[in-house]
């Protein structure tokens, strides 16, 4: 097969990477082998860098702008002390949010979701890649819509409680890696607090990476991003106000920080670090959620729908489309232009489609 310039120019930029670095993760207790081709990663995080040739009146001179190997779901470059981290596999950790409070891990998410599950309540899936964390919880079940909303990430291991035997199958059946607590083979735990059970299964994320290696596969860019000089495209808002169901969900954009802050239910949405939850991207897919098994809904997320993205103190509408559940979200403005995120954490939300859920501000 014939190796175009640009992925010889990825692997060269990241190979020097690599061996500039300590071999270090930062984040993570060991260095995983590299199984994966290099050549996987998406080497900018918007388009491919131009090449620009200057030639001058003696001798023609072609220089080329090398692309910058980015994490492919934060659209970050690599950073040299990690530069392994952007080959792992992704992990989808499945966390509680009722009577879950407070959560362990959030902000180390490169992605969450949340996603209503049925008793009319939402459940959240963080998903690591660039970075983990020694401790991640409380972890839940799964369900029969998970195995469609993750597809994208490319053979992800999911992190999660287990589920009836009909989403137990759909897992296995599926391309997900199934790392329940059965078999997680010492990367999750029990914590030995006062918490009702279900609520003391945790994951430590660096473990899965060790005990899962080999397995599944680098994700692909999820999102396009713009140039971190760009202007951000869009109008001026402060966030988006939303209903999950039961949940009135709220998230105001802090200019000084250039991050969104969540509240829910009317208080400031805080892990147990004490730091509020935070994300530099908020999309909100409009989803229809049909019936599903054993009284839980079903988000369709193949297909077409309403999004919208609040980025920068921006907010742009649009429509976004899925046409099976291994590729990722496309998401187009009304005016026919890609939208473009900021590189960083995003948070994903999945309300109803139904007028009034969603009201930006």
């Amino acid at each position: 097969m014939r190796i175009s310039r640009r992925t010889s120019l990825l692997v060269a930029s990241l190979a020097l990477i690599a061996a500039c670095s300590d071999g270090g993760s930062g984040s993570s207790a060991t260095t995983e082998p590299n199984t994966i081709e290099l050549s996987s990663l998406p080497p900018t995080s918007t388009t491919d860098a131009p090449e620009t040739t200057t030639a001058d009146t003696e001798a023609a001179t072609t220089t080329t702008t090398t692309p910058v190997p980015v994490y492919p779901l934060t659209g970050l470059p690599v950073d040299p002390a990690n530069p392994l981290g952007a080959l792992r596999t992704a992990v989808v950790a499945k966390v509680g949010n009722y009577d879950a409070h407070p959560q362990w891990g959030s902000n180390a998410a490169d992605i969450i979701y949340e996603e209503i599950i049925n008793a009319n309540i939402s459940r959240f899936a963080f998903v690591y890649q660039s970075q983990g964390v020694d401790r991640v919880g409380p972890i839940r079940s799964g369900r029969r819509q998970d195995v469609d909303l993750f597809g994208s990430f490319n053979a992800p291991i999911f992190a999660w409680a287990g589920g009836n035997g009909t989403v137990t199958r759909e897992v296995d059946d599926s391309d997900l890696i199934n790392l329940n607590e059965s078999h997680c083979a010492g990367s999750c735990f029990r914590s030995g607090d006062d918490r009702p059970r279900e609520f003391t299964l945790f994951f430590n994320i660096n473990k899965v990476w060790e005990v899962a290696v080999g397995q599944g596969g680098v994700p692909p860019q999820q999102f396009q991003y713009r140039a971190a000089d760009a202007p951000v495209a869009g109008e001026a808002s402060d966030g988006v106000v939303l209903k999950m169901d039961t949940y009135n969900v709220d998230w105001t954009y802090n200019a000084g920080t250039g991050l969104y802050e969540r509240q829910q239910n009317g208080k400031a949405d805080k892990d147990k670090s004490g730091e509020q939850m935070t994300t530099n991207n908020v999309v909100v897919l409009s989803m229809e959620y049909l019936p599903g098994i054993s009284g839980s809904p079903d988000a369709q997320s193949t297909g077409t729908g309403d999004v919208w993205v609040f980025s920068g103190g921006k907010k742009v509408h649009g429509t976004w489309t899925r046409p099976d559940r291994l590729q990722v979200f496309t998401l187009t403005a009304d005016d026919g232009s890609p939208i473009l995120l900021t590189p960083g954490r995003t948070f994903i939300e999945l309300p109803r489609a139904k007028l009034g859920n969603v009201t930006p501000k």
